[in-house]
């Protein structure tokens, strides 16, 4: 938004702004933000930036958890939700040494960063594109307990198929079971509050292709943006989860990104689009390549596939991820390419005919993810592809031009599958992850740490009892 100090300073008097909110984001991708008096935002801001304790964001150990943050005017905002006029920005998170302080190496922002810069040093491409979907669902209601004597969860929306008994008040037109794809209103009852998302996405430069109700009957939506640089779309996913979250509070409504949260509905992924360009020239496209793709496209494809195991441990970091990652409800279980088919994990869209739109998706990612790393880490899979020449067909990865949920026994054996829970995912990426190090991109230690606290979340879920094992269980 802004180029200079001065350019902000001017804005704050003009628009009479009265607070400066500084976005930063932690390890495991949430937004964390600290305020100051306008008057308190000088030059010296910019340039020596704000003191805080990293060890409470999961970076540092606490005997070196001294940082500061340096805003990034570009990505300044003014905040619709705040009662005070505020003005919000993103920004950099460095440690204080001397005689200069330096960018710190697992700072979400700064690996998506270092990623774009390792691009451009191999000479492969100098920019990666992407474009994601979002996908979530918005209850009227959600209420959860995980105490030692009592566990559970309510979700209610009133357009839910379950309500269509509710005889306290009720004016028919439920959402049918998983019958939501593109319905109109006045089943669809979010069809106003996903335009007035849109809109706000617009006013900051969050360019919207389209919005719809998705499959799952039970508020199940999908906003889909148009294409940004790695960091770029990042930082607006990160604005993008905020503006949708705090919308729905705004209306009385609530709004999650997890992946399964109705058991036999579909679940939300967040689908990232990508290709490569070169001195502003497309990369991916090949009149006589498979599904016009060219031979770069599908190196970098067949590095994605090789490494997709690992690559789930950022791209699936939750234990919910993998309730979402399973057979019929359009979500990826085996590792393989096609074009048109939502049932593999790369698909390539039939209707992206022109060289500067000839793509492919990834479709297991979700939105528990941290974006700054789950798409540094899709990169750096692509690139190890390239450089290493890995060619998808021979590695055996297809294309899989035929439904993957229906394959027979004997076919099953022959096709690769994703990780069925977060704690394969993570011993994969203990296996496999220095296509991630390469070029210094992601520090070993960053990993060591993720590895670490994504186990400490998956051996809570799993000693945790469920209402499920006391209906199987409880009898025997």
């Amino acid at each position: 938004m802004f180029n200079s100090f001065k350019d902000v300073r001017d804005f704050i008097k003009d628009y009479k702004i009265k607070m400066v909110d500084f976005m930063m984001i932690d390890l495991n991708g949430r937004w964390r933000h600290l305020t100051i008096p306008s008057d308190r935002f000088t030059e010296d801001t910019l340039k020596s930036g704000i003191g805080f304790d990293g060890s409470n964001y999961g970076f540092a150990p606490v005997e070196k958890s001294d940082m500061v943050f340096i805003p990034d005017i570009s990505t300044a905002y003014i905040d619709p939700f705040m009662e005070i006029p505020t003005l919000a920005m993103i920004g950099d998170v460095y440690v204080i040494s001397l005689p200069e302080n330096y960018r710190f190496d697992q700072d979400p922002r700064n690996v998506a960063k270092h990623a774009e810069e390792y691009l451009k040093s191999t000479g492969i491409a100098d920019e990666m594109r992407i474009g994601p979907e979002f996908e979530f669902h918005v209850f009227d209601h959600v209420s959860y307990s995980t105490n030692p004597n009592e566990s559970g969860f309510v979700i209610d929306t009133e357009q839910a198929e379950w309500n269509t008994g509710n005889r306290d008040y009720n004016l028919g037109y439920k959402m049918p079971h998983k019958g939501g794809y593109h319905m109109a209103p006045p089943q669809d009852v979010l069809y106003d509050y996903r335009s007035r998302v849109t809109m706000l996405m617009e006013e900051m430069g969050i360019k919207v292709k389209y919005h719809h109700h998705e499959v799952g009957g039970p508020g199940q939506l999908e906003i889909e943006v148009e294409f940004g640089g790695l960091t770029e779309m990042a930082d607006k996913t990160m604005m993008t989860k905020y503006l949708i979250k705090n919308q729905a509070i705004a209306e009385g409504r609530t709004a999650t990104f997890m992946p399964k949260p109705v058991y036999a509905e579909a679940g939300n992924g967040m689908h990232v689009h990508m290709h490569l360009f070169k001195d502003g020239k497309p990369l991916f496209y090949d009149e006589n390549g498979y599904s016009q793709l060219s031979e770069l496209a599908m190196n970098f494809m067949g590095g994605i596939l090789k490494h997709i195991k690992a690559l789930c441990a950022f791209t699936n970091p939750s234990t919910n991820s993998f309730k979402r990652l399973v057979p019929g409800y359009e979500a990826p279980v085996t590792i393989g390419f096609a074009t048109a088919n939502r049932s593999s994990v790369i698909r390539i869209p039939a209707y992206a005919k022109d060289p500067d739109k000839k793509r492919y998706e990834i479709r297991n990612p979700d939105g528990t993810c941290n974006p700054y790393y789950a798409f540094a880490a899709i990169l750096m899979a692509g690139i190890d592809g390239v450089k290493n020449k890995i060619d998808p067909v021979a590695e055996g990865y297809g294309p899989y031009d035929f439904n993957l949920y229906t394959l027979s026994d004997e076919d099953k054996k022959k096709i690769q599958s994703l990780p069925h829970t977060l704690e394969e995912a993570l011993d994969e990426l203990e296996k496999d992850h220095d296509f991630l190090t390469e070029g210094g991109v992601f520090p070993e230690r960053l990993i060591d740490i993720w590895i670490a606290n994504k186990r400490a979340d998956n051996m809570r879920h799993t000693q945790m009892p469920t209402p499920m094992e006391f209906e199987m269980y409880y009898d025997l």
